[in-house]
């Protein structure tokens, strides 16, 4: 699958909801603010304990950049109340997501609602 299918695949997977359809690969690595997440089984892991945060967001894509194996999206994702504005790389192997590097900067304290019940270890 070229890069710019999987960058859509991923943000639909989001919308809907669909999360074990993620097109990442078993060793996946996921990096954001909050740490490194080290595999697929670990990343669905926490999604799973945190449906309520990562599933349903509305996500309005500003900026994309496309090369043959990475893009750079910036976006805005919101669900209820909550608002964050991201940009993220995503690197591709193998037809599938490998890396995805985060990055994003929720001000102040970080409600109760919106913290992870299983938090990055």
């Amino acid at each position: 699958m070229e890069i710019k299918d999987l960058v859509k695949k991923w943000f639909t997977v989001w919308e809907t909801g669909n999360f074990q359809e993620i097109p990442v690969t078993d060793d996946f690595k996921h990096t954001s603010p909050y740490g490194t997440i080290p595999s697929k089984k670990e990343y669905l892991k926490l999604v799973e304990a945190n449906r309520d945060k990562f599933l349903g967001n509305r996500i309005l894509v500003h900026d994309e950049i496309y090369g043959p194996d990475k893009a750079c999206v910036r976006y805005t994702v919101s669900k209820d109340d909550f608002t964050m504005e991201v940009s993220e790389w995503l690197y591709r192997k193998n037809g599938l997501i490998q890396v995805i590097i985060a990055y994003y900067n929720i001000e102040g304290e970080i409600s109760e609602e919106r913290k992870l019940s299983e938090p990055l270890g």
